[in-house]
């Protein structure tokens, strides 16, 4: 039960927290098998997109008996994530106005050894075409490093690419591997690229962020609605559609998805079978 379906959350675009959940419902075939079982972190707006949001992880009082939660240790006491593995799961999130779910890189039963490691490519301009080069390029180093990578729009400026993983590898070796993949390709187009999360110290340069590969860290999850005007997705899309010039960081939104889901399914839908050891790897990197 969706309560005040009527509430407008995208002022300029007049969607309403029931469209946002209808939204979820229909996405939910093609979104739950990447979130089943990953710690969310909700990004709410309980007043809408228009007014201050927050982002809530500790889920203690005033959820149903049959939400699913995992307790994790953090300094001083614990946390307790919501996990969302079903239909019912995904729209109490929508009824806590929650627009947009993030999601660790890592499932239960063992949150310290990850399933995917995350690559977002931020962008200081809107220079598409350098954020086109520069994803592709990123996914030819991970090629020749004998990794197969995966591409999603981030909704909001840049493009998400996805390495998954066999999950033998711990948290820390994953998060250092990434960074050294970063420093090795800012070292190659320094012009273009950076490691710099600063603004200010960027440059109009492409932020390679790989911070979200540590313990506790989040992305938006595959599917995800973001909290600006225009409602884009952060969409799972193919390498062809990159290199075409197809699609771009805001190519989707929730309200033309209902028809690509319908015409191409989940595109990231043999990821899970495409899991990637990282043995090896970093030895190539110091080569």
């Amino acid at each position: 039960m969706i309560t005040h379906p009527d509430k407008v959350l995208f002022p300029d675009d007049g969607i309403t927290k029931g469209e946002l959940a209808a939204y979820y419902e229909a996405a939910a075939a093609v979104m739950l098998p990447h979130m089943c079982g990953r710690p969310v972190t909700m990004e709410r707006y309980p007043d809408g997109i228009g007014s201050a949001g927050f982002f809530h992880k500790n889920v203690s009082r005033g959820f149903p008996d049959w939400l699913e939660r995992v307790e994790v240790p953090k300094k001083g006491g614990t946390v307790h994530y919501p996990l969302v593995c079903d239909t019912r799961s995904l729209l109490w999130l929508a009824n806590q106005n929650t627009i947009t779910p993030h999601v660790w890189t890592s499932r239960t039963p063992d949150l310290y050894r990850p399933d995917i490691c995350v690559f977002d490519l931020d962008p200081s301009a809107d220079d598409l075409t350098a954020l086109r080069a520069a994803a592709l390029g990123l996914r030819e180093f991970l090629r020749d490093l004998g990794l197969t990578s995966w591409l999603k729009t981030s909704g909001s400026k840049g493009f998400h690419i996805v390495v998954p993983l066999d999950g033998t590898a711990k948290m820390g070796e994953v998060a250092r591997f990434a960074h050294a993949v970063g420093t090795a390709l800012v070292a190659r187009d320094p012009g273009h690229l950076t490691q710099e999360f600063s603004k200010a110290d960027r440059g109009g340069r492409i932020l390679v962020d790989t911070g979200r590969n540590g313990f506790s860290a989040t992305f938006a999850a595959a599917y995800a609605v973001r909290a600006r005007p225009g409602a884009a997705v952060s969409a799972p899309c193919t390498w062809e559609e990159l290199e075409s010039g197809d699609v771009a960081p805001r190519t989707f939104t929730l309200r033309n998805m209902a028809p690509r889901i319908a015409q191409v399914g989940d595109v990231w839908a043999e990821m899970a079978s495409r899991r990637c050891s990282l043995d090896g790897v970093i030895a190539k990197l110091k080569k």
